[in-house]
């Protein structure tokens, strides 16, 4: 058997602008998701995924006909047409994947569905690693995006992502925040859709120029701010930047207006986790609001 894994990813800086060439700070999480390969004498594709309980939440059967690849059952349409873009895709680029061979795969999850960690970017970076082709073009060929989640599948540390020209330019980093206990990562129980996100910002972006060059600074200021404080302004700062080029209200002002510490939306607006950065444990406030899902940034963060 083959694994292969991939690391989650969080988007600290730049969401959205990060299309048009800011420089963001993004964050490889301690949860991933591996995909297992077996060799079967049969000439399908036989896929299970499961989730961090172990639970199957998707199976499929995939036959092979000639150069073609057809859905031969499946518990989920939509996923498995999803699927077979993929795989499509990846055929594109290496001709000889899934030539004359059968195989059975399992995908595990660490973190649930919802949580907006990478389910896709983690899956595309396995598949890519196991049909030996470039992860960025087969994100290009399938879901899109600037392709910073691929950057933090494929790293063990802190890293800026930033498209030059369509060329990536990516430089690990130490970051260890000396305030990092006050810094938390709270889920809105809900999952946003990326490309929804990203349809949005393109109908509303304006001022892109000054935006870039005023994201670019706050990236570079938290990179190396020494004090909570100092942070907390920073990322004060930059809602007003992105809600202001997406005509977005910030999720503090939007659900916790009363929240005494700062509140930063991370990826698209309006759903999985956001950061939070305060001088007391925010446990409390957060679940009274209901939401219960709060981890500590040294719990997520690899």
């Amino acid at each position: 058997m083959q694994t292969y894994y991939s690391h989650g990813k969080l988007l600290l800086t730049a969401e959205y602008v990060v299309l048009d060439g800011a420089k963001a700070l993004a964050i490889p999480t301690v949860f991933g998701q591996s995909l297992h390969v077996e060799k079967e004498t049969i000439n399908k594709l036989t896929w299970n995924s499961l989730d961090q309980n172990q639970n199957v939440w998707f199976s499929a059967k995939f036959s092979f006909q000639d150069k073609s690849v057809s859905i031969e059952n499946t518990t989920n349409p939509e996923i498995s047409d999803r699927l077979l873009q993929i795989i499509t895709a990846v055929k594109q680029l290496n001709p000889d994947f899934l030539k004359d061979e059968g195989f059975k795969i399992s995908t595990v999850l660490e973190f649930p569905k919802n949580w907006g960690l990478g389910t896709s970017s983690t899956l595309i970076n396995n598949i890519a690693n196991w049909a030996n082709v470039d992860a960025y073009k087969l994100l290009e060929l399938t879901f899109g995006g600037s392709g910073y989640d691929i950057a933090c599948a494929q790293e063990d540390l802190a890293l800026t992502y930033q498209l030059n020209d369509k060329k990536r330019v990516i430089e690990t980093l130490n970051f260890n925040p000396n305030f990092k206990n006050n810094l938390y990562f709270v889920h809105l129980n809900k999952k946003q859709n990326s490309r929804d996100g990203i349809a949005h910002y393109k109908a509303n972006r304006n001022n892109l120029e000054s935006t870039i060059a005023a994201i670019n600074a706050i990236t570079e200021q938290i990179i190396i701010c020494e004090t909570l404080e100092k942070f907390q302004t920073l990322i004060d700062q930059h809602e007003q930047i992105i809600a202001s080029v997406t005509n977005q209200t910030p999720i503090k002002q939007l659900l916790f207006e009363n929240f005494g510490g700062s509140i930063k939306s991370l990826g698209a607006w309006g759903g999985d986790f956001v950061l939070v950065a305060s001088k007391s444990n925010p446990t409390e406030y957060f679940k009274s609001k209901g939401f219960d899902t709060i981890l500590s940034y040294t719990d997520m963060v690899l």
